[in-house]
């Protein structure tokens, strides 16, 4: 029997899967009481793991290497730190019309991320960008919004979006100080984490569906599916297409505009445009904490959007992608050997001829 294939430009992805799952977990048998207790303490530490690893990973000599191609760089944190959160304001004129309080909450949070790392390179390989800026561009976002995001939050969502001092200041304890830890470590367990990488990136999604369900759970007990009702989730499906293709239309006319090259284009738009599931839903659980259920949601919706709607564009790009210019045939070996001898004899002669007068 064949097995059934899916549409080349729809990515299957095995961690959405797994995402959705957790949240029908979380639905049907929510962790409640001692239960709920220990997932949120395990969860805290998940999470002090998860951004460890991000910062035992990141290279500080890379990134500061990366600094040279500083126009293309600029381009992308205007558009991650500047012109979403922007959007994001703008969109508060439509609640409680399509969207409500609690939606645009998460929509603005959404706004306030930094861009992924790994989707934004594989979307630039895929297209014939740029890799090395989009691996640059995207640590730089991650860097600085460990630093910015939480920042924004309090200035833009404040006491209405849940943010206060001292959720901002639980942040700093529960994310920065293990990502600093794990950037003065690194030289010391470099080693280790290459060797167990593929079990440690286990370890990355583990940390995130527990995350998953222990805001869905606290969801689950303030009855969240109550007040999401099938026509709300439309309309919010609409407005973050909206936002993407708004978003995707900016950076490609941005980039152009700038004159950047075909190759820096592809990453501009590719790293510019899409926000960090990874971690966004971690720092969502610290700064929401019980109200975080709702407030993740249009994170999740728009990263299998952003997937989806990128993964159709970076396949159209490689297709429309001048070809790599031939590499030039190899000479005879022989024909090079003549005519470095007939080079040297030349060079020989002409010195006898100034040393002779």
């Amino acid at each position: 029997m064949r097995r059934p294939t899916y549409p080349a430009w729809l990515p299957v992805d095995p961690f959405i899967a797994a995402l959705l799952g957790t949240v029908l977990l979380a639905a049907l048998l929510p962790a409640t009481g001692g239960a709920a207790t220990a997932a949120s303490g395990a969860t805290k530490g998940a999470v002090a793991l998860l951004f460890f690893l991000y910062g035992a990973r990141l290279s500080t000599r890379e990134t500061l290497e990366g600094l040279k191609h500083w126009r293309l760089h600029l381009t992308v944190l205007a558009c991650t730190f500047a012109v979403f959160p922007l959007l994001g304001l703008a969109a508060r004129g439509l609640v409680p019309y399509a969207l409500s309080p609690q939606l645009y909450t998460g929509l603005l949070f959404l706004c306030l991320l930094p861009s992924t790392i790994q989707s934004s390179i594989a979307f630039t390989s895929i297209a014939r960008g740029n890799v090395a800026a989009a691996i640059c561009a995207g640590s730089f976002s991650s860097l600085i919004g460990v630093f910015l995001t939480p920042l924004l939050a309090a200035l833009l969502l404040g006491g209405g979006g849940g943010v206060s001092a001292g959720s901002v200041l639980d942040l700093a304890l529960q994310l920065l100080a293990p990502f600093l830890a794990g950037q003065l470590l690194r030289h010391w367990i470099t080693g280790f984490l290459t060797r167990h990488k593929k079990s440690l990136g286990f370890a990355d999604r583990g940390s995130i569906l527990l995350v998953v369900y222990t805001a869905f759970s606290a969801g689950m007990a303030q009855g969240i599916w109550h007040r999401v009702t099938p026509v709300r989730l439309l309309e919010l499906l609409a407005v973050e297409a909206v936002l993407l293709a708004v978003m995707l239309a900016l950076t490609s006319y941005t980039a152009r505009r700038l004159g950047f090259g075909r190759a820096d284009r592809v990453t501009i738009v590719f790293a510019g445009s899409k926000k960090s599931l990874a971690s966004g839903l971690p720092m969502a659980t610290v700064l929401f904490g019980a109200q975080a259920g709702l407030t993740i949601l249009p994170l999740m919706l728009f990263h299998q959007m952003q997937l989806m709607v990128c993964a159709v564009i970076a396949k159209r790009w490689a297709r429309r992608a001048p070809a790599p210019a031939p590499a030039a045939p190899p000479q005879d070996t022989g024909v090079v050997r003549e005519r470095i001898g007939g080079s040297v004899s030349q060079w020989t002669g002409r010195w006898n001829r100034c040393w002779n007068g």
